[in-house]
């Protein structure tokens, strides 16, 4: 019989990031199994479009008023509507993939994705002091009173057992997966680099958050060692860490060659991982590290912190180096823009190493997780 789950999206929004992604990806390749029955809780005015989803014919949705979709209101309409779900025998497991949401819900199993415990580490670096004490409040409870806990990665998973005491027996791990579609739409590399004055020589990108714990620091400190036609890329909703990273620019005389776009849309983004000449991803602090399979499966050559999951994620498919060494950052990225052959090398084995990575396969292991939490209570 199909497992019948309740998915948690009332806190999904258009810009979502990394765990949107996730949540999105995973929601679709879900609604196409004939193993699981998929209701979707939103809000009522649907502000990520997740109505509009090719695959939103394949699931049924609970919509839920504006005022209680929204943290922290959010965690208490979950479990007022799982509950009634549940109660009306509607579902067998709530889930919620972002981090947060209900757990010991009357009638329903529940299972929690927990992507990272940065907040632990980072604190005001991750964000506001009121975030921080908000998901230090429900975080901990929420891992440790969950049916079943899934994980990203096993570096992740060492931290909850570890830092959050969730037990072995109650803890999954399920890899993120990828997806490309080679006929996505993509601004044409000539408008990008028309907008963005980036020139006509190399690019070095890296999609991240703007947090200090992401050390984009070290690529604009690796700047002064590169050829003066170099240009970085660094896309993403400013935050103050970009105005320290503006500064810094501006101190070490390499402003101009380094790029502030905020958020970007699609279409920008698919342009941008292709005109790239290399991807850099220097965060010491990483759940999984999704846009290290996202540049790899793309043939972007890839050289990343040797950190928490970006090993276990990038494997013998990109130059690792140590965040906490300028001389190995700036290496890295020299290497890349002066070696042909070695970016040969690894967007070759880049794009192998991305297509051990399924949404399929992160379905898998996730209705696996459903089962055990169901047959648990």
């Amino acid at each position: 019989m199909p497992v019948r789950v309740a998915y948690d999206l009332l806190g999904q929004a258009e810009a979502a990031g990394g765990v949107g992604r996730y949540a999105r990806e995973l929601a679709g390749t879900l609604a196409a199994r004939d193993d699981v029955a998929l209701r979707l809780l939103i809000p009522r005015s649907d502000p990520a479009g997740l109505r509009a989803e090719p695959w939103a014919s394949a699931v049924r949705f609970t919509a839920v008023p504006d005022r209680l979709a929204r943290p922290p209101m959010g965690l208490g309409s979950a479990f007022a509507t799982g509950a009634a779900l549940g109660l009306a025998r509607l579902a067998d497991v709530l889930h919620a993939p972002a981090n947060v949401g209900a757990v010991r819900v009357p009638g329903l199993a529940s299972v929690v994705t927990v992507h990272d415990l940065i907040w632990m580490h980072a604190g005001a670096d991750w964000g506001s002091p009121e975030a921080v004490r908000a998901i230090a409040r429900v975080s901990g409870p929420v891992a440790r009173h969950a049916d079943r806990v899934l994980a990203d990665s096993e570096a992740a998973a060492h931290e909850l057992r570890a830092l959050l005491g969730v037990s072995a027996e109650r803890l999954d791990v399920a890899p993120l997966g990828v997806r490309v579609d080679p006929d996505a739409p993509a601004t044409a590399e000539a408008d990008l680099r028309e907008r963005l004055d980036l020139g006509a020589g190399p690019v070095v990108l890296c999609v991240a958050q703007k947090r200090p714990y992401k050390s984009q620091d070290t690529l604009i400190r690796a700047l002064g060692a590169l050829p003066p036609d170099v240009r970085l890329v660094l896309p993403g909703t400013p935050t103050a860490y970009e105005d320290r990273l503006r500064d810094l620019a501006g101190e070490l005389g390499v402003s101009e060659r380094v790029r502030f776009p905020a958020w970007v849309d699609a279409p920008d983004l698919e342009g941008l991982y292709r005109l790239a000449t290399c991807f850099i991803l220097p965060s010491t602090l990483e759940g999984f590290g999704l846009p290290v399979l996202e540049a790899m499966a793309r043939g972007v050559p890839v050289a990343c912190s040797d950190r928490a999951s970006l090993p276990e994620v990038a494997g013998d498919a990109a130059l690792l180096f140590d965040p906490a060494v300028q001389d190995e950052v700036t290496g890295a990225v020299g290497r890349l823009l002066a070696e042909p052959a070695l970016r040969e090398r690894l967007a070759a084995a880049g794009r192998a190493r991305a297509a051990q990575f399924t949404w399929e396969r992160t379905a898998e292991l996730t209705v696996a997780a459903y089962r055990r939490a169901v047959a648990g209570r």
